[in-house]
């Protein structure tokens, strides 16, 4: 495997507190995605599906303290987002109307 492709295997925040909107758990549901599944992606940095741009706005934001939001779409043309508070005390699972 290429050194430059391989994720993180450990996490490279901490969630804090976890939090799950109806919404974003029924939408998880219908397509069969583990929400455990995601957390785990955010929490190891992959951002899902985000602009370059977005995805070094997180890694910027793991070293000052800031907000970190993952985007992921799902089977089906749903879209989950997770966004970890900057004081790393939340991390919410929504749906993009819930925010």
């Amino acid at each position: 495997m290429n050194q430059l492709c391989a994720r993180p295997t450990r996490p490279r925040l901490t969630p804090g507190r976890l939090f799950a909107t109806p919404g974003a758990l029924e939408v998880l549901r219908a397509a069969s995605v583990s929400v455990g599944d995601l957390l785990t992606r955010h929490m190891r940095g992959d951002w899902g599906d985000l602009t370059a741009e977005d995805r070094r706005q997180n890694d910027l934001a793991l070293e000052t303290g800031l907000r970190v939001l993952s985007s992921y779409l799902l089977p089906g043309n749903g879209r989950v987002w997770i966004i970890t508070e900057w004081d790393r005390s939340v991390t919410t699972v929504l749906l993009p109307d819930d925010y």
